[in-house]
């Protein structure tokens, strides 16, 4: 598997952990070691975006971060981009 698949299958599995944890999280706002492990994920996911985003270009419009040019629309689209 190349680079760019395995930040984008991080980025994933960050993203299914964290919505886990907020399901279980709105049952159970007191859980220390449930708002912990939301942190942890959290911050794992905004490092592989941003190394996503630095190495591979925006994985959503949001990301677009150039202030003198609108790079979403710039071919190829993200998910055309190897």
């Amino acid at each position: 598997m190349n680079e760019r698949n395995t930040l984008l299958n991080k980025i994933k599995k960050y993203d299914f952990a964290l919505k886990e944890l907020n399901l279980y999280l709105d049952t159970h706002p007191h859980c220390q070691r449930a708002l912990a492990m939301f942190g942890k994920y959290r911050e794992l996911k905004r490092a592989c975006e941003a190394e996503y985003n630095e190495k591979f270009g925006p994985i959503t419009a949001e990301q677009s971060c150039n202030e003198h040019h609108w790079t979403w629309i710039d071919d190829p689209w993200p998910w055309e981009r190897r």
